[in-house]
């Protein structure tokens, strides 16, 4: 199930995932390369520096969790909650994310390179030096949380929205936006790539934030 958000004139709404989990099985194991997780519930559990690489995961929760080191590349996460989740270089590269939320977590130096994300919403937390290169995302908002320096690096982004979210320090570079939202974002700051801006909305207010940004980028020399 997904929920459309609603958008403002002349860009197009992403849509929300609507999850409806059933009630989930407590698992008590480890992480297995592409491994089958089929409506489990990982509650508080350490999974730090395990392998999960090409594992799937369907209709699962995984809730206070540690990740730190943990590999799960290739894997694909579907239909899935992820809560409270901590970690350090948690890697996620040329995974597959799909009608899954994010709620609350506190994760640094996150690989999700190559990635292909549609249909996800993180919410709350903090998220330090995301690395989003090359990533597709589509139909993802990012809302009430914190994100330094990520990086959108050749990144694919439509219909993502910013709600009420921190961005500080983004990287652009290279990357393609389609109905990118940015009118919502609590602070918006571009580091590099402020040139790739066509296909997202920002308001008047951010436009004067940029402008320095802008100028800078354009050879414009301000004086007086």
């Amino acid at each position: 199930m997904v929920r459309r958000a609603v958008g403002g004139p002349g860009v197009k709404a992403a849509r929300r995932p609507e999850l409806r989990l059933p009630a989930p099985e407590r698992y008590e194991g480890g992480l297995e390369p592409d491994g089958d997780y089929d409506g489990l519930e990982f509650r508080e559990a350490d999974l730090a520096g395990q392998d999960g690489g090409g594992a799937r995961f369907m209709d699962c929760a995984l809730r206070e969790c540690v990740l730190d080191e943990t590999r799960l590349s290739r894997a694909r996460v579907l239909d899935s909650v992820l809560a409270g989740v901590r970690g350090v270089g948690t890697d996620l590269a040329e995974a597959t994310l799909r009608d899954v939320e994010l709620t609350d977590a506190r994760l640094g130096g996150t690989q999700v390179h190559g990635a292909s994300l549609e249909r996800v919403l993180v919410r709350g937390g903090k998220i330090d030096f995301l690395n989003l290169r090359g990533a597709r995302l589509k139909d993802v908002v990012f809302e009430g949380c914190v994100l330094v320096e990520p990086d959108f690096g050749g990144a694919r982004l439509e219909r993502v929205e910013f709600v009420d979210c921190a961005l500080k320090g983004a990287d652009l570079s290279g990357a393609t936006l389609k109905d990118v939202d940015l009118r919502g974002a609590a602070s918006l700051e571009i580091a590099r790539g402020v040139d790739r801006l066509s296909g997202a909305v920002i308001s008047t207010a951010q436009l004067l934030d940029l402008a320095p940004v802008l100028a800078g980028e354009l050879g414009i020399r301000v004086e007086g």
